[in-house]
């Protein structure tokens, strides 16, 4: 192909690339934005093979036949509540691709012959292996094949930063005195590091890790691309690194976290220092869907706030019909979104886009906040921590700092969960014993359609 048509293509897959991001960034266009991202690779991918001039695709229509295959398998069977795994093995396989093709090219004599590449190489081994393993020790907490808690390294700074030090200093060695051995030790330091990295990484942080493993498994691929000298993979890699690092930086302030501590696994320390009998006991007021019902008859502002337990009982569409019946009745309704609710960034956006809630009612953290005091009730589904006042008032606790939802200054807080149970920081939540909280026990979805039809009942 003509190298002036090889770039152009390049350069407009660059920009489907960028229009696309730019497009995720809002819950009402990230479906535009991801059909422009994929125009954008399909450009790349088609360019980039009749650049190659490559006589043989056998192999290569096998590989998208089967991956297509199981691509739409997953996309049809995957539960919405298991989102969190599906895009951390994503993940994991995106640093495994840059892997194999960085071991690709260094088992092939004519290809990574420059110090760019050879440098490009130890890179993308060690990202690439990093982000392979350690998005698959994500999978597995958040799958529960392994405890989602934080699991205790003996020294983990220390070892963390000793295996970073030694994969550096083989890449070094690689590129000044290339063999084998050092190829195969830096890649299993590295497949160590990364999962010595997520171990000690408890399941309330699992937002910060998947947008950080995220951003690995761009940067590998961008790195990948010095090595075969194709633009648009540096291009893209380099947006997908970028932005995961955004949203990185996001989460850790969502969280009260140092970016510090995330890269060395350091996250979630501490325990609960307040006994949860001496929180709650004799202070938990019990209601009943009726009773519930009666007073959102006369509410004229109603919050709903999102949790993983409106996730894990799959009650989205739940609320969005208990919704529908309030805004029936003149009701102002919104949904207050915390930016870690969930088990990865976005989670509740994503749901309550599923059930079709209208984008205009998704509510941001920041915008929200304001509006508490002004609010008649506001309905917590499933939402632990996010909601937890300890953040804001208790010095001693292990989340103290953390940006919160601040549900307990509406007029009426009624929380739907199961039981008294902690969240992820393993934390007793004191919104639930205050003066005008009522706890609605059950399961989510149940617990909502009673309410739902409660109210219906009142018409």
């Amino acid at each position: 192909m003509n190298t002036a048509v090889i770039y152009l293509a390049y350069l407009v897959a660059a920009v489907c690339f960028v229009l696309g991001i730019k497009n995720m960034t809002k819950p009402r266009t990230a479906v535009r934005g991801n059909q422009i991202s994929s125009v954008g690779m399909l450009i790349a991918v088609v360019v980039t093979l009749l650049d190659q001039s490559i006589l043989s695709f056998e192999w290569i229509i096998a590989g998208m036949v089967l991956g297509g295959l199981i691509g739409a398998i997953l996309a049809k069977k995957v539960q919405m509540t298991s989102m969190p795994q599906m895009v951390a093995a994503l993940n994991g396989f995106g640093g495994g691709a840059s892997l194999f093709v960085a071991l690709a090219n260094y088992m092939d004599p004519v290809a990574a012959t420059s110090l760019v590449a050879q440098i490009s190489v130890g890179a993308t081994v060690l990202i690439g292996a990093v982000t392979l393993s350690g998005s698959f020790i994500a999978f597995g907490k958040l799958q529960e094949i392994i405890s989602g808690k934080s699991i205790a390294v003996p020294g983990n700074t220390l070892v963390n930063g000793l295996l970073a030090a030694a994969a550096v200093a083989l890449v070094i060695t690689l590129v000044v005195n290339p063999s084998p051995a050092i190829l195969y030790s830096l890649v299993a330091v590295a497949l160590l590091l990364g999962i010595l990295l997520v171990l000690p990484i408890g399941g309330a942080d699992m937002p910060v890790v998947i947008a950080l493993l995220n951003s690995y498994s761009g940067i590998a691929a961008a790195t990948a691309g010095f090595i075969s000298n194709n633009t648009v993979l540096i291009v893209s890699g380099s947006l997908v690194g970028a932005s995961g690092l955004i949203l990185t930086q996001i989460m850790c302030k969502a969280m009260n976290r140092s970016l510090t501590n995330v890269l060395f696994g350091v996250m979630a320390e501490g325990g609960a220092t307040i006994d949860a009998d001496e929180v709650y006991q004799g202070k938990v007021k019990s209601s009943s869907p009726e009773e519930v019902a009666m007073m959102l008859e006369t509410a004229e502002r109603v919050v709903i706030v999102p949790g993983f337990g409106l996730a894990m009982a799959q009650a989205q569409h739940a609320v969005r019909e208990l919704a529908d019946v309030l805004e029936g009745r003149g009701t102002d309704v919104k949904y207050a979104i915390h930016p870690v609710a969930g088990r990865m960034p976005g989670h509740m956006n994503v749901l309550l886009a599923e059930a079709e809630v209208p984008y205009e009612q998704l509510v941001e953290m920041d915008a929200i906040n304001p509006q508490f005091e002004q609010t008649d009730v506001a309905i917590v589904i499933g939402a632990n921590d996010v909601t937890n006042p300890m953040a804001r008032e208790d010095k001693g606790s292990p989340i103290y700092g953390m940006p919160i939802l601040n549900v307990d200054k509406a007029r009426t807080v009624v929380v739907v969960k199961r039981s008294l149970s902690p969240g992820f920081a393993g934390l007793p939540n004191p919104l639930f014993a205050k003066d005008n909280t009522l706890m609605l026990f059950g399961d989510g979805k149940k617990a909502i359609i009673d309410l739902t039809s409660s109210l219906n009942e009142a018409d």
